[in-house]
């Protein structure tokens, strides 16, 4: 069971962050970062599935900075809603955000970042932009081609699904021209689309899923342990 708790950014804005801590010993800390649709039950869930594999992982509210809480669904009106919400955040303001809760997860040992959507986007910046971080793994961020002039600090795994609609395979292949792959990783799934990995909902595709969640889970373990 994860519980609600509150961080403080560098620029003092107080925000709420789900936090789920692992039954035993903990390998390290993982910062989960939402998609535009907040820390809702999907999130939570995906928070608690790293804590059972030895985790101390924080999920930041990052849209706390507009409407403190919010949790949406995946209706056409709630999305439109979770993209304008987006729209009215800075990045460097949701960087901040998971700049505090890297540093309240530092006791834990080696931290790494895991983002779905908006999130993955958001790991990806934060690997080029934040110390400290020992791994950043981006699911679907379609972000990520158009910030490619800087190099990640930490090593990085990305996701794709090949029938992506939003994230087109020549912006992968971009990615794979302008990247080190023995510094980033790139992976893309066969039928899967944007989003593939939010269980419970028509986009999931559980293959791509379970096989990009076993390659996650393994390099978790090989940079954070």
């Amino acid at each position: 069971m994860g519980e609600t708790i509150r961080l403080t950014a560098g620029d003092g804005h107080e925000f709420s962050a789900y936090e789920a801590q692992p039954a035993g010993a903990v390998r390290g800390g993982l910062i989960v970062v939402q998609e535009i649709f907040g820390v809702n039950a999907h999130i939570r869930r995906v928070a608690g599935g790293y804590a059972a594999d030895g985790y101390r992982v924080i999920a930041p509210g990052i849209f706390d900075r507009v409407e403190p809480g919010i949790e949406l669904g995946y209706s056409k009106p709630e999305t439109e809603r979770g993209v304008e919400l987006r729209k009215r955040i800075p990045i460097d303001a949701m960087l901040r955000d998971i700049a505090a809760s890297l540093a309240a997860l530092a006791p834990s040992g080696k931290v790494g970042i895991v983002g779905y959507c908006l999130g993955g986007s958001l790991a990806w910046l934060s690997a080029l932009r934040l110390p400290g971080l020992a791994v950043a793994v981006g699911y679907y961020g379609g972000m990520v081609a158009a910030n490619l002039a800087e190099a990640p600090r930490c090593p990085v795994m990305l996701h794709f699904g090949e029938d992506d609609h939003g994230i087109p395979m020549s912006d992968v292949d971009k990615i794979r021209a302008a990247t080190d792959p023995a510094k980033v990783q790139i992976f893309t799934y066969r039928g899967a689309g944007h989003a593939f990995n939010r269980d419970g909902t028509p986009v999931y595709h559980g293959d791509g899923a379970t096989l990009a969640g076993e390659r996650t889970l393994a390099f978790l373990r090989q940079h954070i342990g």
